[in-house]
């Protein structure tokens, strides 16, 4: 089984209709705290009703980016790995409220984003995106938190931004050498193909006992993805031919390594990051966590988990909310 495929498995909570009347418009009010809906989240793991109840959508040249935050003052941004959305991120959006105003965003072509006529969704307009989304929230810089392909696009991003960047941490993901790792070819096949969602995605709505068995090579835990889970990040791909077309263009974006010759560019960057990384996780190479380490120039380490898979953070939010706290502090 390849690696894009399984990533399919991921998600989190509810019901599967498009943004819509369901989204309220973006709030660009900073530092309010939010609704009393969304103060009274704080702590727990958020489910799929609040994610539809308190999802806003920021007006940009790139569409309509679709986002969930909890919390206020300096803010943390956290971007979500292939297929997911910002879901991925329930878990640790309500215990890092206390810290940090969190948002985690839908990248355009997954989640809820509703993206521009003609745009681009490859991982350069990606990063772009991200720096339009957080002019558009009047957000100067954040504490990037990010997994597999999002992991990219916060390396992509403190490159191309780094004046916008305060602290990164990196669970497995994309590094320079490994970009796309190998267990993508088949699914990019199916997305040049045009067949990506009907054969790979459909079939998981529809089965989702044996989506769950099919997705152990991501998730440790067997109970994971839940039905609702699959059902909140798949649904609104498989919605409409243009969603299809969509993720066929964002699968196919990740063909060609964006991140060639960005090594020199991490080495001088003096941004505090840490590396969480899932030590049985068999889709990106086992030398990347090392990598990371050595060349991104701020690196405060490696913390090493021992039984943990590539989406571990769905799995062990407990870990991330414990590093970011840790890597905030020490950042100031």
């Amino acid at each position: 089984m390849r690696r894009r495929q399984f990533l399919m498995w991921s998600g989190i909570a509810a019901a599967g209709s498009v943004v819509g009347a369901c989204a309220p418009r973006a709030d660009l009010r900073h530092g309010t705290g939010g609704s009393k809906a969304e103060q009274g989240n704080a702590g727990r793991a958020l489910t799929a009703a609040d994610f539809h109840a308190t999802r806003r959508l920021a007006e940009t040249r790139f569409g309509r980016i679709a986002y969930v935050e909890r919390g206020s003052g300096e803010a943390a941004l956290f971007v979500h790995a292939y297929l997911l959305s910002g879901f991925q991120w329930r878990g640790v959006l309500g215990p890092l409220s206390a810290h940090r105003r969190c948002i985690a965003l839908d990248l355009m072509g997954l989640g809820y984003t509703e993206v521009a006529e003609g745009q681009s969704v490859a991982p350069d307009a990606q990063v772009e995106m991200m720096a339009a989304f957080l002019d558009a929230l009047s957000i100067d810089r954040v504490d990037l938190v990010a997994s597999d392909s999002g992991g990219q696009a916060a390396q992509l991003f403190l490159v191309r931004h780094p004046d916008r960047v305060r602290s990164l941490l990196l669970t497995n993901c994309d590094t320079e050498p490994d970009s796309p790792p190998a267990a993508l070819k088949e699914t990019l096949e199916r997305a040049h193909a045009g067949t990506l969602a009907d054969l790979q995605l459909l079939p998981q709505l529809r089965d989702k006992a044996q989506a769950r068995l099919d997705s152990r090579i991501v998730y440790a835990d067997p109970r994971h993805p839940t039905d609702e889970a699959i059902d909140y990040n798949f649904a609104p791909l498989v919605s409409s031919p243009r969603r299809k077309a969509l993720l066929d263009a964002y699968t196919i974006g990740l063909e060609r390594n964006p991140m060639i010759g960005i090594a020199a560019d991490l080495r001088r960057s003096r941004v505090p990051a840490r590396i969480v990384w899932g030590l049985d996780d068999t889709i990106f190479s086992s030398a990347s966590p090392d990598y990371l380490d050595r060349t991104l120039g701020g690196s405060r380490g490696v913390r090493r988990l021992a039984g943990e898979k590539l989406l571990f953070p769905e799995e062990r939010p407990d870990v991330i909310v414990e590093e970011a706290a840790k890597l905030w502090g020490a950042a100031g």
